[in-house]
């Protein structure tokens, strides 16, 4: 055997060995069945230890390639790959080549927004603003603009915490909502989701316990469960999470994070009191867990002024914000953003650069220039008059379809009407009537970490058009009637049936 060494390689000199004895196995030039030298004669002849050549025929032998014979030695084996190879079947039976916990992934997200395609299907369920609101005449002027102003470079890549005078106005636009923050506190995700995730990434290790709201944003539950953390509840009541539940929990299990939604809560359209902000605030502080405000609805006060973020009560650095253009501007562009310390910025800045290098270059133009001609206040303006009609809307048609043991609570603000299924009601059945009945909405157990929620369902009012969100409520109503046995008709607002209070 010829098997030559570099001392001077960093390369340990039995991986050397092993390497140059296993090419000539699996090549053939060593045969099966013949006879390798002695360790002492190989070792002395390689001006090597003989532990040397022992740890690579052990190598040999672990992997199959060769074993040892009483009275002939250490013989090389028959190759591996030397039977037949099976009849190849034509595809790859990927569901077997997957990770286990990718075939658990919910496709919800995927059907609702397929669902809200389809012409014959009124979607409450996908939680969209109303296209025909989009400033639609805005956008093409300020595109054509930057197009013809700026050239290619709008069409280049961009820094991965995003377009430098975008991160700027949304600087500006934190001061707004009472925080105090410069353009390297902000890093531009491609929507808030990505935000999740990107905390997820760099912060959960799986076993960590998170704790969320019951009920909780469906999507942010399946980022967490994908990170294989230990999802704990704790339950939302009309002034949001409850925190002597709250306290209890941290107390009990150390949580790693805190995620929840204070404002206009998805589903549940719950705002949390500003005396439960503050004493979350504390019990985040007291027990040294981090926060991450999700706060996609803010803006859609419909009833008073938008509630104060937790950033902004935030007086020592707890509390990681997100926040988004999804639900008032161009929910294609997906574009959002996150505020956080410093030590944390820079490590998700790191995970977004891996995951998609940078968000949409075009989009982080247009919006930066959205932004500073002024156009943002009026165009919330006008959805947030809009949708607080279409939320009246439905909190009439719910009372006039008056199906009985139904219950309620009109939004102050946000997307959802929340409400609690009358007693008997199956979820699946019932979802499956109102496809039928030409509606969809969202069943509540997605929102649920152990899935208590089966008798809830959420109904989104901003995405049908203005004159059918009437007629996709009366639909859900009639669906509903149709699994409780009971006639299809509307009753009077007296039927029995309650909004919650």
């Amino acid at each position: 055997m010829d098997i030559a060494l570099d001392r001077t390689s960093e390369t340990p000199l039995y991986l050397q060995i092993l390497n140059e004895m296993r090419t000539m196995i699996l090549t053939g030039a060593l045969p099966p069945g013949f006879r390798l030298p002695p360790e002492r004669r190989l070792a002395e002849s390689l001006a090597v230890n003989r532990s040397t050549v022992l740890a690579a025929y052990r190598e040999l032998k672990a992997e199959g390639l060769v074993g040892a014979h009483v009275g002939r030695g250490t013989v090389v084996l028959a190759k591996p790959f030397a039977a037949p190879a099976p009849e190849p079947r034509g595809e790859l039976p990927w569901r077997q080549l997957l990770r286990h916990d990718a075939l658990a992934q919910d496709p919800l997200v995927r059907d609702l927004l397929e669902l809200a395609e389809r012409s014959d299907m009124i979607s409450l369920a996908a939680g969209l603003p109303a296209p025909e609101l989009l400033p639609m005449a805005t956008l093409r002027r300020l595109l054509a603009e930057i197009l013809k102003q700026e050239g290619p470079g709008v069409l280049l890549h961009c820094p991965t915490e995003g377009h430098l005078p975008l991160r700027e106005a949304l600087a500006e636009l934190m001061v707004a909502r009472g925080v105090s923050c410069s353009p390297a506190d902000v890093l531009v995700l491609s929507g808030s989701q990505q935000g999740i995730d990107l905390v997820a990434r760099v912060l959960i290790a799986p076993g960590d316990v998170v704790v969320v709201e019951q009920p909780s944003f469906f999507g942010g539950l399946q980022v967490f469960r994908a990170a294989q953390a230990r999802l704990v509840g704790v339950p939302v009541d009309e002034e949001g999470m409850r925190p002597d539940a709250l306290e209890a929990v941290l107390q009990r299990y150390r949580p790693k994070l805190i995620y929840t939604l204070p404002s206009f809560q998805n589903p549940s359209s719950a705002v949390l009191s500003p005396a439960r902000r503050l004493r979350l605030l504390e019990l985040a502080y007291q027990h040294e867990v981090p926060i991450l405000e999700d706060d996609p609805y803010s803006e859609l006060a419909y009833d008073g002024p938008p509630p104060v973020s937790l950033k902004a009560l935030d007086r020592r650095g707890h509390v990681i914000y997100l926040s988004t253009f999804s639900k008032v501007l161009f929910p294609g562009l997906r574009l959002g953003w996150v505020i956080a310390p410093p030590p944390m910025l820079r490590q998700l800045v790191l995970a977004k650069q891996i995951v998609d290098l940078h968000s949409n270059t075009p989009g982080q133009w247009l919006l930066d220039r959205f932004l500073r001609e002024g156009h943002h206040p009026t165009h919330v303006a006008r959805v947030r008059a809009a949708y607080r009609e279409r939320r009246d809307v439905v909190d009439r048609a719910l009372r006039v379809a008056a199906v009985p043991g139904l219950e309620w609570r009109r939004p102050a603000g946000g997307f959802y009407f929340w409400c609690r299924l009358p007693e008997g009601a199956r979820t699946s059945r019932l979802l499956t009537r109102a496809a039928e009945t030409g509606v969809s909405f969202l069943p509540g157990g997605t929102c649920f970490v152990d899935d208590p929620g089966a008798g809830f369902a959420r109904l989104n009012f901003t995405y049908p058009p203005a004159d059918r969100v009437a007629e996709g409520v009366g639909r859900f109503a009639t669906a509903l009637r149709d699994v409780l046995g009971e006639p299809s008709q509307p009753r009077s607002a007296r039927g029995g049936t309650r909004p919650i209070v």
